[in-house]
């Protein structure tokens, strides 16, 4: 799931441009976004429909649920994300004390497709309001990541119910 355990050690050094997005609102970031495509990871192998939710607490940290389905099976993880001095960059943590970075990268103006990474190149997103991107916007974040050095061949392309 989209945030799933980034935790996890780095093992891959490639260097990539993994900062945040010049202007980001978390207000309007909050709410469903489906999982269109993400590199490989064994916290998400196999599944398949992932969604993240994201509300924000009355305490004001951001809760954080993912969900999809594996083996025909729904599966639920709850994380709670941190904000930081820097918009666009959470902590998260679905195993307190371990955080991980959460980092928005690109959106577009609408808040309909954002592309999300971590603090490494071993994990990558690509993310939307709806099931299906539009193939323009598709390109536009494909670009992006590959601009900022990630190697976009690694990603999967998640299957979403219409």
């Amino acid at each position: 799931m989209v945030l799933g355990m980034m935790l996890m050690g780095c093992a891959n050094m490639t260097q990539v441009d993994n900062s945040v997005a010049s202007s980001f609102d978390l207000n309007r970031y909050l709410g469903e976004w489906f999982e269109i495509a993400r590199f490989d990871h064994t916290f998400e192998r196999g599944i398949e429909e992932a969604k993240a939710t994201y509300s924000l607490r009355p305490d004001g940290k951001v809760e954080v649920q993912n969900s999809g389905v594996k083996d025909g099976k729904s599966k639920t993880a709850k994380g709670v994300g941190k904000t930081t001095d820097t918009p666009g960059l959470l902590r998260v943590t679905f195993f307190w004390p371990f955080y991980a970075d959460y980092r928005v990268m690109a959106i577009d103006d609408a808040y309909t497709a954002a592309l999300v990474g971590s603090g490494s190149a071993d994990y990558l997103w690509i993310l939307s309001r709806t099931p299906r991107l539009t193939p323009q916007k598709k390109e536009t974040l494909l670009s992006e990541a590959a601009r900022r050095g990630y190697d976009t061949s690694k990603l999967l392309w998640i299957r979403q119910k219409e």
